[in-house]
Order: structure tokens, then sequence, then C-alpha cells
């Protein structure tokens, strides 16, 4: 092929209709007929990163192999390409503003005078071709945040206007849009699209595809009417309803032919499509009737009157992975720790779930409700998993109850504490001391050294793996003889033995805290032998 083409997927209506799973599932529909894919995402804030973003807000920071902090939805696409995704394939407004400047101030630009139009989305079309190059792609997919007519989104459209204009036969506009049902009208409503369709064509661009996300399929009618009053063809309006598990989205784009008609319009050979172990997976996630209970014992979970799981979507998806593959189905609850500050005797509720997960996090906020909570699985010997702080609270809760360390507590929780098991990394208290917090914690991916015969190792099956972290604070040294005499076995450490990154207990059927995040490295059709390793043990509880 001798030109990259490149596919835009822009939001309609409102948020949250599924814009990074709907680019995702065109990738793994293109990767399937043989074509090099790569997605990228356009975060439409002024953060640098997505690290500085509150979770509540934004959703889960998912970090790369290459250690860049990002938007939730590069998850979604290592997870459906089954490839990793790097710091080149994602973008925020601050990231592209920054570089813009810091070219300004080395006279980069030649004396110009540097202005928004069109120095921006200059700088966005050539991060797009830069990312395009590194991954040698034949199909780029670029997802833009938010929604069409938000004010952010602008520039970015401009971008996608301009590189249109350059290579009107190498870019496709795809818009997911949001088609309501009202509950009192009970008919399926394509206005809402009409205008966000108008908004995307005052910016200069005309949508190739609508994919019509509503409750229920689109039926003929409501195809005409979208092909009627926005431009594109019956055929081009693709229904898309609501789906028991997103794994089913790409098998339900390749129905409505969207692979075809995309390669069509770009002229491109359509190849023979083998989505075989795509559709084995989805049958099996149909099949799977038996559940395991999950808590998962947290805080960054309110959001108003609702609950917002985003926070911990890696998570959430790592755990079915490893579910499904055990022939069972995770059925997930949320348990908010400070409930376990407010009231002790609530913890004993822990008793009617098959296992534990406590996800990584910061601050003080619930951490107390969190290490009551797993003293008691402790005791009680429910299968624990801790992830990054779900480790280091396990870490004190043993050393306050096991190795009786009393008031045995982290930095992050008391600077001036006498017993800090858990601490600040060395490096990372010099990054803190000049207030340098952006894109600084110990990110991306480490190697970790496992000891013979634990658990861990036995999960893994290898001496050596690699994992991604993102923490600023550590397992204490100088408490390891003390809590490993007590019983605290540290299974895995880094390859110069200085970094704890495992521990586990030997008499429990499953109680392991690791440093890093190995929901980040779960794939549908190759699940993380951690979570797997846990399911086994949720099952053999239940």
């Amino acid at each position: 092929m001798t030109n990259t083409k490149y596919i835009f997927v822009i939001g309609g209506v409102m948020s949250s209709v599924g814009k990074g799973v709907a680019s995702a599932s065109i990738g793994k529909i293109l990767q399937a007929r043989g074509f090099e894919v790569t997605i990228m995402k356009i975060d439409p804030y002024i953060n640098v990163d997505a690290g500085t973003m509150n979770p509540t807000e934004h959703g889960e920071v998912f970090v790369t192999e290459d250690g860049d902090e990002t938007d939730q939805d590069i998850g979604n696409y290592e997870r459906f390409l089954e490839k990793n995704i790097l710091s080149t394939n994602y973008m925020t407004t601050g990231r592209v503003y920054k570089e813009v400047i810091q070219r300004e101030r080395n006279l980069e630009y030649g004396g110009k005078c540097v202005e928004v139009v069109p120095h921006i989305p200059e700088e966005v079309i050539a991060r797009i071709k830069t990312a395009a190059k590194k991954t040698k792609s034949d199909i780029v997919i670029i997802e833009v945040g938010g929604t069409v007519g938000e004010y952010q989104n602008v520039l970015f459209l401009e971008a996608a206007r301009m590189l249109k204009l350059k290579h009107p036969n190498d870019v496709q506009f795809v818009l997911v849009s949001y088609l309501p049902i009202p509950a009192k009208v009970g008919e399926m409503k394509t206005k809402p699209t009409q205008h966000a369709v108008r908004s995307l064509n005052s910016a200069g661009i005309q949508p190739d595809f609508i994919i019509c996300r509503s409750e229920q399929s689109i039926d003929n009618k409501r195809r005409e009417k979208l092909a009627t009053f926005c431009g594109i063809s019956p055929r081009a309006a693709i229904s898309c309803p609501d789906a028991d598990s997103i794994y089913e989205v790409p098998l339900i784009f390749q129905k409505e032919k969207l692979g075809e008609q995309i390669l069509e319009k770009f002229n491109l050979k359509l190849s023979k499509s083998d989505m075989k172990k795509w559709q084995n997976l989805v049958r099996r996630i149909k099949r799977v009737r038996k559940k395991v209970k999950i808590a998962v014992v947290g805080k960054y979970f309110g959001t108003g009157d609702f609950t917002l799981a985003d926070s911990y979507i890696s998570v959430i998806e790592a755990a079915k992975h490893a579910a499904w593959v055990n022939g069972v189905v995770p059925e997930m609850t949320w348990v908010d720790s400070g409930d376990y500050e407010k009231d002790l005797r609530k913890v004993r509720e822990l008793s009617k779930y098959d296992g534990v997960i406590v996800p990584g996090g910061f601050g003080t906020r619930g951490i107390e409700g969190i290490i009551k909570a797993i003293k008691y699985v402790r005791e009680n010997n429910i299968p624990y998993l801790g992830l990054c702080y779900g480790m280091q609270l396990a870490t004190i809760e043993f050393a306050r109850n096991a190795a009786k360390i009393r008031n045995a507590t982290t930095t992050e929780i008391d600077a001036e504490a006498k017993h800090q098991v858990i601490h600040i990394m060395p490096e990372q208290e010099k990054k803190l001391l000049k207030q340098d917090y952006g894109g600084t914690m110990r990110l991306g991916a480490w190697q970790c050294k496992l000891r013979r015969n634990t658990k861990a190792q036995k999960a893994y099956g290898k001496s050596v793996i690699s994992e991604r972290h993102r923490h600023r604070h550590e397992f204490n040294n100088a408490y390891r003889a003390k809590l490993e005499k007590a019983g605290l076995k540290i299974s895995g450490t880094s390859p110069d033995n200085h970094i704890v990154e495992i521990i586990e207990l030997e008499d429990h059927p499953f109680f392991i805290g690791v440093q890093f995040h190995p929901e980040f490295k779960s794939r549908p059709l190759d699940p993380h032998p951690l979570y797997v390793a846990f399911m086994k043990a949720c099952l053999k509880k239940k």
C-alpha cells in the first residue's frame, strides 16, 4: 500500500456512548483482514497527560509499556488489537500546546508569528503521521475525545479537516452517535444525531459512516431518515445496539459490513476476514453461567449519586478474562472502604464473597477501612489480590496485626510516623521536593525476579517477568527481615533484589499483593496468569 489511510472517530449527542470500543472494534475488523492497524487517542484536556486527571471524572489512568500515563481507551485498543500501544499514540491539548510553545522558544518556526491556526492543527497532524510511521501502520484510527460541538474539540476537528484536504482519498470520518428511545414515546429518535452531523458539517467535515448507538437495533426507516438528512448512504448507518459484552461489537460491525465498506471507500483490496478466535471468545462468554462473587474494596467509586466503574476498568476486564477461561463469570461488587471506617462490623459482609480485590489508589481517604478489610480476608482465608496500593496496605496490615509492629503505616499517610513499613522511594522524594509531580512516578514496564516454588512463580510459570508500574512508594527494606520472620513471604523483587515487588502468604488459599498493575497486560484471548490463579482460588472457595 502506497499511502497510509486515516479514520477519525468522533462522538455525537453525548459522551460515554462507546467511541473507544467503536474505535477498537473498527481496528479489530480491519486487522482481521490482514491490515496493520494502530489506534490513537486525542484527549481535549489541558493536562499534559492523564496522570493528573481526577479518576472519578476521567476514569482510569492506563499506563503504557513505555511509561506514559494515558486515557483508559488506550487499554481498550491494546485488549482488542492484542498488542502494545505506546506513548506516540496519545496526545492531549496540553501536550500539543507545550510542544508548539517549546518549538517557538527554540526558534524552530524561523521567526514566524506562531498562531493557533494553522500551527496547532499542523502539530496534531505531525503527531498522527509520526505514530503511523513508528508503528508502520497501513491504517491509523484516531479517536477524538468528547463530542462534536464542544469548544475543546475545534482544533482537532480542524486538523482532521486539513488532513482530508491534503489527502482526500486517504481520510474517512466515523460519527458515533446516540439515538434515544424515550420511554414515554417508544420510538427511536434521529433528530439529535441530525444536529450532531450539522455541527460536524459546520467544522467542514462530512461523516462517511454513522455508528448508531442505541438500546435496540436501528430499523430501515431510521436508516433512510439518516441518509436523507445526514448525507450518507442508508447502509452507512451502522446499527450498534447495546450488547452484553463489549467484545461482541467487532462481530456486530462485521455483520453490518462496516469493514467492507471502509475498504471499498479507500479502494483497498477486500481480503478474507479471519475472526475465528474472536468468535470463539464471544461464544465462550455467552455460554458461561456459573458466577464467582468478587468484592472490589476501594474508594474511586462515587460520582454524585452514581457509581463510576471506569476508575478501575482494566481491573474489571482482567477479572472477566481470567474468569471466562476458568468457565465462570465474575459478579463484581463495589465496596466503599469508608463504610468500614464508620462501622467495623460491616466488614463481616466480606464472608459472602468468593474473593476480594484491593486495586491501586492514592491518598489517605478510606485507607483504614481497606486495612480492616484486608485483616478480615487474611484471617478468614478469603482469596485476596492486592494491586499496587493494595499490596502496600496488605504489608501494613500484616505488620500491625501479625508482626505486632504497632502503628505501622506508610509515609503517604503519616510522614512523621515511627514505623513507616512503606516509604517513599529516594529518587521520588527528590522530585517531590522540587514539586515535580507530572509524569515522574516509577512508570512503565520493569523486570521482576520471582522466588522459586512460590504461588506467584507457579502462577507465571517462569522466573523473570515484566510488569507495568505506577507508584512513588515502596516496601521499606528496614522491616524486611522482621516481616519475613513473622510469615510474610517476599516472592518477587527487582533483579537487584532491592525493590519488593510481590508479597504472599504461604498458609493461605490465595493471598498475593503486587507492587505493579498486572491488569494492564491482560487480554481477552490471553488472560493474565495472576488473575487466572486468583480466579481458580475463588472458584475453589466457592
